[in-house]
């Protein structure tokens, strides 16, 4: 069973850069469309990017058009989220998903990892 694993957040200043890695074990992610969902305090969930199996399809929202690259190596059973020029708005927990359809619904299969913008 494919268990994944979220790492690369932290605080940061507001339009500061961070990159995260969401690393698979027990299956390749391949397969899959993969993407990033997250959750702001008292908001709803809202995805962020999304990207299909072979890479060569890519869904952004638009509050992080122009700033956040999505991108996977699946040789390393990796997918990335580059977030540049970061916001406070982007603070909250940043969940690895699987993507029925890029874009489209989804499956979270990491535990999160928390990003914070301030100063």
């Amino acid at each position: 069973q494919l268990q994944a694993l979220e790492s690369g957040g932290g605080l940061v200043q507001p339009g500061g850069s961070l990159r995260l890695t969401c690393t698979a074990s027990g299956d390749s992610l391949a397969h899959y469309n993969m993407g990033w969902v997250r959750q702001a305090p008292g908001k709803e969930r809202e995805r962020v990017s999304c990207i299909n199996s072979n890479g060569n399809i890519i869904s952004d929202a638009r509050s992080v058009q122009g700033r956040f690259t999505i991108s996977r190596d699946n040789a390393k059973n990796t997918v990335y989220l580059q977030m540049n020029n970061l916001a406070p708005e982007d603070t909250g927990v940043y969940y690895c998903a699987r993507f029925y359809g890029c874009p489209g619904g989804y499956d979270l299969w990491g535990q999160g990892t928390q990003v914070t913008v301030s100063s």
